[in-house]
């Protein structure tokens, strides 16, 4: 039997229903008209994916730097992903602030610094570049609960998921990477702080966020592109990462349910409420959720409506467990 085939957690079965049961829908989900009025299954949400704050000085050598920091939050909390500059007509230049959204967070490992991706002049090559990065960012967080599972004696089931998770990631950044680099753009490099010990009930706060809900709803998302969208090798390499995080979430789940034989009625009642928390985080953060139209059609991801639909099955799932 090859590894690929082999069961190490057992199947969450809600779970599974709910991202079927969504994913079959998925033609059928609000998707409005195109903006030549033919339908084709996404709406023309608003472009945020640049904002021109206006001249910025000049270096001594002549050229321009990129100030990145000076781009502030987008008012709908669309996601700064870098920044570009613009000539002028006067020989000066304006500083552009890039955003997009961001799903498929995956397990974000504590202490994360965020990165910005340098411009490629591609919002697909932005996409892209930033999830590879999100991938790569995930092999260390599953090495350290590989790592926390073993010291707090949890299943070697559960430990061997973890290692594998780690190495699923390794492949899923050198497939986002090349996907980069079709569209001209590179990933940064994951700026990440040393571990420091920490407690059973750290670790499972983390793993409640990280992977009960923001992993669980990256595989809803991934398995919604690797449906939806429209540039082959884009769909075939989500269809691949799809299954792999539908496996990363119910690993997170299976953590979850040891962990409650191993904390106290106080304890587990904060672990519902931080996934409480998480879902309500999450909710706001798509509620803001404005693609740009190429990222709906080539990239699939799911446009406003359709977010929000594969949110309340998320939900769904969440506030039941």
């Amino acid at each position: 039997m090859s590894s690929r085939t082999v069961v190490l957690v057992p199947k969450h079965r809600m779970l599974r229903r709910t991202l079927y049961g969504l994913l079959l829908a998925a033609p059928l989900l609000p998707g409005g008209l195109a903006c030549g009025g033919e339908e084709v299954g996404f709406v023309c949400e608003p472009d945020y994916s640049a904002l021109n704050l206006g001249p910025i000085a000049v270096q001594a050598d002549g050229g321009f730097p990129r100030p990145c920091g000076l781009c502030p939050p987008h008012p709908d909390g669309v996601s700064n992903w870098g920044c570009s500059t613009a000539g002028t007509a006067d020989g000066g230049a304006d500083l552009i602030c890039h955003y997009q959204s961001c799903f498929g967070d995956g397990r974000r490992p504590e202490g994360l610094r965020e990165a910005a991706v340098l411009d490629s002049g591609s919002e697909l090559g932005a996409l892209f570049a930033k999830a590879a990065w999100l991938e790569a960012a995930s092999v260390p967080a599953f090495l350290r609960l590989a790592e926390e599972l073993q010291t707090h004696g949890a299943p070697e089931e559960l430990v061997k998921a973890a290692r594998r998770s780690a190495g699923d990631e390794v492949r899923h950044t050198r497939a986002m990477q090349a996907l980069a680099r079709r569209h001209g753009a590179d990933m940064p490099e994951v700026d990440l702080p040393p571990f420091e010990p920490r407690s059973l009930e750290e670790m499972l706060r983390e793993n409640a966020v990280e992977g009960c809900v923001r992993e669980t709803f990256g595989a809803f998302v991934a398995g919604w592109q690797g449906r939806t969208a429209r540039d082959p090798e884009v769909r075939s390499t989500l269809r691949a990462i799809a299954r792999d995080e539908l496996r990363h979430a119910e690993l997170a789940w299976a953590v979850d349910a040891w962990a409650q034989e191993h904390l106290s009625a106080a304890q587990r009642e904060g672990l519902r409420q931080s996934r409480r928390e998480a879902l309500r985080i999450l909710g706001e953060e798509v509620d803001g959720h404005h693609p740009p139209e190429p990222l709906i059609h080539d990239a699939g991801l799911p446009s406003l409506a359709q977010a929000q639909a594969l949110f309340q099955g998320l939900a769904a799932v969440g506030l039941q467990a």
